[in-house]
């Protein structure tokens, strides 16, 4: 068995978390982890899921939890101005991000940060809930690609499948039966290393940010064991928001 992380054998609030959390996700799903051998055992790195439940957040938690790293999240800045939610946000770590503003600038600052605490930060390059009508990932917006360029940080893409059974896209939370399965699979990380010191020049975040879903799809495809559709999922070209329900 592999050895747990030193983030993990350290005491934390993560281990409070983790006894109420694992235990409820738990009577939900049955999750199963493959390519866990992918996810580094230390140091920093970028984890990018796709995003198809809003329950999914506790499910790549519990995880990432599981394969023996803390589950930070790059979260809206705005949730840590609520009371108790965002002083435990700040005490485990978690990192804000602001709509709309530059992305460089904010991007160097936290992985900088990220790679100075010998952290993982877990992004969802999709921004939202997909849109695709299907649950595939939809396009991607730039965060991970940019934090991952900014600090030299392993970009490492995570597909998994099931939780729409426990609770479908805006839909409500379904109590039984218990124990559905969800599978996740750990991708290795992706290569950036051309790209590398190149994040100012014209196209290098789009290229960054396309093979980082491109490796997220085709794990998923493993997982359903079925092909995406060639093209992926434009919400500004089918009249849909970017943000928020659809």
């Amino acid at each position: 068995m592999a050895r747990a992380s030193k983030e993990k054998t350290r005491p934390s609030l993560f281990w409070l978390l983790a006894a109420v959390v694992i235990p409820v996700i738990g009577w939900f799903a049955k999750i199963e982890v493959r390519g866990a051998e992918n996810l580094p055992r230390e140091g920093a790195f970028v984890l990018a899921p796709n995003h198809h439940s809003e329950i999914d957040p506790l499910t790549v938690a519990v995880a990432t939890w599981r394969m023996g790293r803390a589950p930070r999240f790059m979260a809206k800045e705005s949730l840590f101005r609520i009371p108790v939610l965002g002083a435990a946000m700040r005490s485990t770590g978690m990192v804000p991000v602001t709509r709309g503003k530059t992305g460089a600038s904010q991007s160097i600052a936290q992985a900088t940060e990220i790679v100075a605490n010998a952290r993982g930060v877990i992004v969802y390059p999709e921004g939202t809930l997909t849109r695709d009508p299907d649950l595939w990932p939809m396009r991607g917006k730039s965060g991970a690609a940019r934090l991952a360029l900014a600090g030299g940080i392993p970009l490492v893409p995570l597909a998994h499948w099931g939780e729409q059974q426990l609770m479908p896209r805006y839909g409500r939370l379904r109590l039984f039966p218990p124990r559905r399965r969800v599978t996740f699979v750990v991708g290795e990380p992706v290569d950036l290393s051309d790209l590398t010191g190149r994040e100012h020049e014209r196209g290098t975040i789009t290229e960054a940010t396309d093979r980082v879903m491109a490796a997220i799809t085709r794990l998923l495809e493993q997982l359903r064991d079925e092909k995406a559709p060639a093209d992926r999922w434009d919400p500004s070209k089918n009249g849909q928001n970017e943000t928020g329900r659809m």
